[in-house]
């Protein structure tokens, strides 16, 4: 019975099944801080690696959210193989319902021996409606934040200016004859990227060409590359992942011959004042590393000079023996 389900007062846990794949991607589509990352074809390209156990909560019937989420031994992990996670909730979803959400997780994992909870919020750029309900409820279970990651994000309505150095970069962009839009060439952009991660810090990147050539056939609304070319020679690239609130830049890229040319600031200048000029948000991606404890300052000093600004990407443990605890107060 436990390995299924799980009650608190009228919350109902049940474990994602192959059947509730249609009832689950419908709820992503309606939800006030779900992203495409959540729909069952982002979450299972990398099921290999995982041990999927997701969770659907249901409220006297009506299905009330889901936790994308994956079990390693003793630990439910939501999810880890996403920057970001936690419940997925609709319009309807307040405060005293997210407290009964993780009291019924309480219960659910102490029936199933798992001890821990590792829990990543959704940050708030991605709400399409304020929810900071569980970050409530995180403080009510005694959470431990145990990462902080830096991102740098514009407010596309109140942008900040460029700064002299940028403005200087998007100068000679305008005389390199360059030809930026969006492109297919999705296989040639990551080697790219994977070149100048191993060259810049021996690692590699998250995708391979494959696996992102597969999202982007599964998303072709949300997986996107814009890329600066000269006489058709690739100079560099940004791959979006765009959701309702946000552009994130989840790649990005260029040669040695593109940052001579500046090709970069061209693309920039290309998705904030042209495709995503009335997106909320345009989020560039972290610059923080050993679990957010060192600061790269020269790729956020980078980000910045476009006038990003900070936004965290948070990450939470949980003792299931606290939130039992924290379910009876």
């Amino acid at each position: 019975m436990f390995e299924t389900t799980s009650r608190c007062e009228t919350i109902r846990l049940e474990r994602f099944a192959p059947a509730q794949r249609g009832l689950w991607n419908e709820f992503v589509g309606r939800s006030k801080n779900g992203t495409f990352l959540f729909h069952r074809d982002y979450l299972e390209y990398h099921a290999d690696r995982f041990q999927d156990h997701s969770l659907l909560a249901f409220q006297d019937q009506r299905l009330a959210a889901l936790l994308p989420a994956n079990r390693a031994g003793d630990t439910l992990i939501s999810h880890g193989g996403l920057t970001y996670g936690g419940w997925v909730t609709d319009d309807r979803t307040r405060t005293a319902t997210m407290l009964e959400l993780f009291a019924a997780l309480a219960d659910y994992a102490a029936n199933l021996g798992i001890r821990q909870v590792i829990y990543k919020p959704v940050p708030p750029i991605y709400h399409r409606v304020l929810g900071d309900e569980d970050l409530y409820a995180l403080f009510r279970n005694r959470a431990r934040l145990i990462r902080r990651d830096v991102s740098s994000a514009i407010r596309l309505a109140a942008r900040l200016p460029l700064t002299k150095g940028r403005k200087c970069g998007l100068k000679l962009a305008r005389t390199q004859r360059l030809d930026v839009q969006r492109s297919d060439r999705i296989t040639e952009f990551m080697e790219m990227e994977a070149a100048l991660l191993h060259e810049k810090h021996g690692v590699q990147p998250t995708h391979t060409p494959a696996e992102m050539l597969l999202l982007a056939s599964r998303f072709p609304d949300n997986i996107k590359l814009f890329a600066a070319t000269r006489d058709g020679q690739l100079l560099g690239g940004v791959l979006i992942y765009e959701s309702h609130m946000v552009a994130h830049a989840q790649y990005i890229a260029s040669t040695r011959e593109g940052r001579e040319c500046a090709a970069l600031d061209a693309i920039m200048d290309h998705l904030l004042n042209q495709v995503y000029r009335d997106k909320p948000y345009f989020d560039f991606g972290i610059s923080t590393e050993a679990d957010g404890r060192y600061l790269n300052h020269g790729l956020i000093e980078n980000k910045e000079s476009y006038g990003a600004r900070a936004v965290v990407y948070d990450r939470y443990e949980l003792r299931v023996g606290d939130m039992a605890a924290a379910a009876k107060e």
